[in-house]
């Protein structure tokens, strides 16, 4: 296969990984997405670290520019906005990841005398960055697709911008307490590459917030599972997430398993710059300070001279 090759930036090169699932067909529930040629697709997994990475010939550059929430939600993105926001807590994945990432604030973060500010990556129907908003965070929103991040303005008043994650100028951003990548690593070819960005808009004492898929949870119920669809260039396990956290620049606080209300086998992780485990932590006049204000976000960043074809993509 010559498609995509996703990399950990792994000293072993891959020598480890084995084959593990192959399908000759859309297994049922994966997005209809229309791509040319056969449908061929195949999982390796590391035997050392255990990473899966998926083989296939589709070319996926354009995909997040609009195919995959087109394909996704359609024109219903409201509509699932809504409905996911109306779950009661107990059925909902993201009370789960609102109610995690405040406790971890809470103990993490110093005393700050502002509001907690937070960029989600990839925020696609932004649900996470509207609850956190009504818990008093000042929140922002990053999509390569226009109509994401449309809706993420104009449906939960958050800030946001459209354009590549991996491309685009920084320059002009606040520094962020907190920055969120929520089942969104595993859709780029270069997850460290990605990570390693988050530092550019992190204040000295943040954090990044990381949800990805879990490859060994999934696979003991077999190749079906949507943690294995083709979307998906990476599965991860905790050791591999470990790695490409360490391979960013960053140190793991907490790496933790779940199978969240929808069914998924999740894994999350909380992230700090590598110095921070060593180092102390920057003085109350400094974690205070207002800095930048945040962006004007509500322009496309294509006017910064990023590309929103590629990079990072949107997530529910």
């Amino acid at each position: 296969m010559s498609g995509p090759r996703p990399t950990i930036e792994c000293p072993c090169a891959g020598v480890h990984a084995r084959p593990a699932f192959t399908y000759d067909e859309r297994p049922d529930g994966e997005t209809p997405i229309d791509f040319d040629g056969a449908y061929r697709c195949a999982y390796l997994h590391c035997a050392v670290c255990g990473h899966w990475f998926a083989r296939h010939d589709i070319d996926m550059s354009g995909l997040y520019a609009g195919a995959y929430v087109g394909a996704t939600y359609g024109e219903r993105m409201r509509a699932s906005f809504d409905r996911i926001m109306g779950l009661a807590p107990e059925r909902s994945d993201n009370a789960g990841r609102v109610r995690r990432v405040l406790a971890f604030a809470g103990s993490h973060l110093p005393r700050l005398d502002r509001s907690v500010r937070l960029i989600d990556i990839g925020s696609g129907l932004a649900v996470f960055p509207a609850r956190m908003r009504e818990a008093g965070w000042e929140c922002a929103a990053l999509d390569p697709d226009k109509s994401a991040a449309d809706h993420a303005r104009e449906v939960t008043g958050v800030e946001a911008v459209v354009g590549d994650f991996l491309t685009m100028d920084f320059g002009s951003f606040a520094r962020f307490d907190v920055v969120s990548f929520n089942k969104v690593l595993e859709h780029v070819e270069a997850p460290v590459a990605m990570l390693r960005r988050a530092a550019d808009l992190l204040h000295r004492h943040g954090f990044v917030y990381v949800e990805v898929p879990d490859g060994d949870a999934a696979a003991g119920e077999g190749p079906g599972r949507e943690e294995f669809f083709i979307e998906h260039h990476h599965v991860f396990s905790p050791g591999s997430l470990a790695l490409v956290a360490a391979r960013a620049g960053f140190g793991p606080i907490a790496i933790e398993r779940l199978r969240e209300p929808s069914g998924k086998f999740t894994l999350r992780a909380f992230l700090v710059p590598g110095w921070l485990l060593t180092n102390s932590i920057p003085s109350p006049s400094e974690l205070n300070s207002p800095g930048q204000a945040m962006p004007e976000l509500n322009s496309d960043a294509n006017a910064n001279g990023a590309s929103p074809s590629s990079g990072v993509p949107s997530r529910s």
